[in-house]
């Protein structure tokens, strides 16, 4: 491993300054690590209608844009949600001492190439023992309804490997599809996208995919969506549902498009809210 790990009260972070690209949290029994695949500057045209009051007042000076996947060391397994784009996934991995062998199951939040893009090259799965997960909307929706030929060709080498379900609601029939981990609906930014609570020990952590994209604005007013939602208004009321459900209940929450360390804690504040993050 090039980097030593530090720990204290739970927290592991690799010191790499600006350059940091692995963050991790513990979760009861599990070890969850952020995997940063690519920062770089955000460009504001990505949101819809935001109003130019709040353009001013959160986006001065403009928004670091981020892509994560998340890996996670549970008891008797090593479970990988979302893939990136397969760029820095597999050096991040290595790090960890983690072999793509090693993986036994990759949650998909939803069917985006920055989410898919680690799945498989060349015709063959990059996980070769790894059994796919993701919800049976999501799933038609890229390799039937909207043809899309990178989802086909990233499902197509595991073949009888894939698993599809339905994901329930948080708090109610969330669908536990592993042992600590439930699928949840946060359909919107995809017709099937997928957020994965972990549940071990009494301790809870809500890996929500693609909620959100850009945080300096988006927690302060949760209802403005981005280009890339399917469905803005329906994206907006999955954010607006969720941010409230987390920040009563005092779950900390990991994101695809949060900045490093891309987990914490959401508050209420004002009419909207904020993130604690968790270093």
């Amino acid at each position: 491993m090039k980097n030593a790990v530090l720990c204290l009260l739970g927290i592991m972070t690799f010191p790499l300054g600006a350059d940091e690209t692995v963050f991790a949290w513990k979760t009861g029994d599990f070890e969850v690590y952020t995997l940063v695949e690519n920062r770089g500057p955000g460009r504001p045209g990505v949101l819809i209608d935001p109003p130019p009051a709040g353009v001013e007042r959160y986006l001065e000076g403009g928004f670091e844009s981020e892509t994560n996947a998340f890996l996670i060391k549970a008891p008797g397994r090593v479970v990988l949600v979302d893939t990136g784009f397969g760029a820095a996934l597999f050096d991040n991995l290595q790090a960890l001492g983690v072999d793509p062998e090693q993986v036994d199951a990759v949650l998909i939040t939803h069917m985006h190439g920055d989410h898919i893009g680690g799945l498989a090259r060349d015709g063959k799965a990059l996980f070769p023992n790894a059994g796919v997960y993701l919800a049976e909307k999501e799933r038609d929706f890229w390799t039937k309804t909207n043809l899309n030929r990178g989802a086909v060709e990233a499902l197509a080498p595991y073949g009888g490997k894939v698993t599809v379900f339905r994901p329930g609601e948080l708090g109610g029939t969330a669908l536990e599809i592993l042992p600590g981990i439930k699928a949840a609906a946060a359909f919107g930014h995809t017709p099937g996208h997928t957020v994965f609570l972990l549940e071990s020990r009494g301790e809870k952590l809500l890996i929500w995919g693609d909620l959100m994209h850009v945080q300096k604005i988006q927690f302060p007013m949760p209802a403005i969506s981005v280009t890339y939602d399917t469905d803005p208004a329906e994206a907006a009321m999955s954010r607006i549902r969720i941010l409230s459900y987390v920040a009563a209940n005092g779950i900390p929450v990991a994101g695809m498009h949060l900045v490093y360390p891309a987990v914490g804690t959401v508050h209420s504040e004002g009419n909207g809210y904020r993130l604690q993050d968790a270093r």
